[in-house]
């Protein structure tokens, strides 16, 4: 019998590396998930430290670029951070901030502290999965990951790349009653250290990030969403008191407020997926909603976003052309050299300066606010390779504009919204239309009829927003 019990499904643990234990604390290296509540991999790590009797130290390492990361992404990032901190130390958790190569910062503190372990959250981008391949490289104690992301661990849900959401959703669905369960609390953790070593100094952080200051983070009166966890728990209260019971039918008019707002605290890893399913599926705010809302919601926050993953984990190609399927690639490369009427330069595009009002006035609520609504992103993102002189050029400038100016961006959700609207992933041929082929198309017709894009187009026509670089 464990002298600790753990309280972490085992399926959310796997391996990265054995070696033997050193003799100090424990390491949980933050990445994808930086949050001190809700975290399976903070649980974790703080379990096999309490089983060896040995201090946690939170781990930070801030990596001296990331790529098409500004200093919108920076401003709502490091304020969490300082956030997290903040609540990690009411429970006895120091944070330790690295900055360099998270490669080789982790594998230096961990020789600096003689730690015991290192526990790592998922992540299935390329950056992330290098950094820690290289830090693994670089150690000789044991490396854990812990999906801490996923409602329904994505190495549990499937071994293969799913062909779409009708695939996975029966493996996720069956999943869910084992792993759907409430969080339980991060305990005040007895054993400390003495010194905590790099204690964090977030202005020299700001200052060594040194992102492209010309994309702020957009203030909160233009509807720019505030940094932190207990924002985004706001933001989800707000959301189950007034839009999960309008969610299923008016999630597609980007003129209400039927959407739930959150996809920057989850990209952030500031608010725990799992929470935020939990609160939907049970409780009142499902009884004042209704199952319909409640499910189509669920559909798109645990379904869609673990297809996500999903994709990117088992395709090295997820943010190219070269990722999509096979019928789309080829009736695209069919219809390459078809006549466009339009034919935009990446510039061009981020000014918002082409012939269509709906698409400007999308590309200027990015540009405004840090966020697009959904809805408006597949047509945004069609349009692009509609009016891009090549379908792979389409994928990189939409990948490129959503990455640097969307707070969610540089996400599996992001590349897997590209290539389903621009390349037909996870989706199938439709009728054969000019440069699109068999690729489904979207028209601000099909636009028109499902909301007011008059209204949507005067509440974005403001100049001022093509200032942002």
């Amino acid at each position: 019998m464990r002298a600790h019990p753990l309280r972490v499904h085992p399926a959310r643990v796997r391996v990265l590396r054995g070696g033997n234990p050193g003799p100090g604390p424990v390491l949980c290296w933050l990445s994808r998930d930086q949050r001190a509540q809700d975290n399976w991999a903070l649980l974790h790590a703080q379990d096999l430290a309490l089983e060896a009797g040995v201090p946690l130290l939170a781990v930070f390492c801030l990596a001296p670029s990331f790529p098409n990361a500004t200093a919108r992404a920076y401003d709502f990032m490091l304020p969490g951070l300082a956030e997290a901190e903040a609540d990690l130390a009411e429970r006895g958790i120091p944070l330790c901030l690295l900055m360099g190569d998270p490669g080789e910062a982790l594998p230096g503190l961990a020789r600096e502290v003689r730690a015991r372990l290192a526990v790592a959250d998922f992540d299935p981008l390329r950056v992330k999965r290098q950094w820690r391949e290289r830090a693994c490289a670089a150690l000789d104690i044991p490396v854990l990951e812990v999906d801490a992301h996923n409602v329904a661990p994505c190495l549990r849900v499937s071994d293969k790349q799913e062909y779409a959401a009708r695939t996975i959703r029966p493996k996720i669905q069956r999943l869910l009653p084992e792993f759907l369960e409430e969080f339980p609390e991060l305990a005040e953790h007895p054993h400390r250290l003495e010194v905590a070593p790099h204690p964090p100094d977030w202005k020299a952080a700001r200052a060594f990030a040194a992102p492209d200051e010309s994309v702020p983070l957009p203030p909160p009166e233009v509807g720019g969403a505030r940094p932190g966890s207990r924002a985004g728990l706001a933001r989800l209260a707000a959301f189950l008191d007034q839009g999960l019971d309008r969610y299923a039918e008016g999630r597609n008019d980007p003129n209400q407020e039927a959407q739930s707002g959150l996809s920057p605290w989850l990209h952030f890893g500031q608010v725990a997926p799992q929470r935020v399913a939990l609160d939907v599926a049970g409780g009142a705010a499902r009884g004042r909603a209704g199952d319909a809302n409640a499910g189509a919601f669920l559909e798109e926050l645990v379904v869609r976003r673990e297809l996500s993953d999903n994709f990117c984990w088992h395709n090295p190609a997820y943010d190219s052309l070269e990722g999509a399927p096979d019928w789309a690639q080829r009736t695209l490369v069919k219809h390459a050299r078809d006549s466009r009427q339009y034919v935009y330069s990446r510039e061009q595009f981020r000014a918002a300066a082409t012939h269509d009002a709906l698409w400007n006035a999308a590309q200027r609520e990015m540009l405004a606010t840090g966020k697009m609504h959904g809805y408006l992103r597949m047509y945004w993102a069609k349009k692009i390779l509609e009016w891009s002189e090549s379908p792979a050029r389409a994928v990189e400038t939409a990948l490129w504009l959503n990455d640097r100016y969307s707070l969610d961006g540089r996400d599996p959700n992001g590349c897997v919204g590209v290539l389903w609207s621009c390349a037909g992933l996870h989706d199938r041929p439709w009728g054969e239309r000019p440069v699109y082929g068999t690729v489904r198309t979207m028209t601000a017709a099909g636009c028109a009829r499902k909301f007011d894009v008059a209204a949507y187009v005067q509440r974005w026509k403001n100049p001022i927003f093509y200032q942002i670089g």
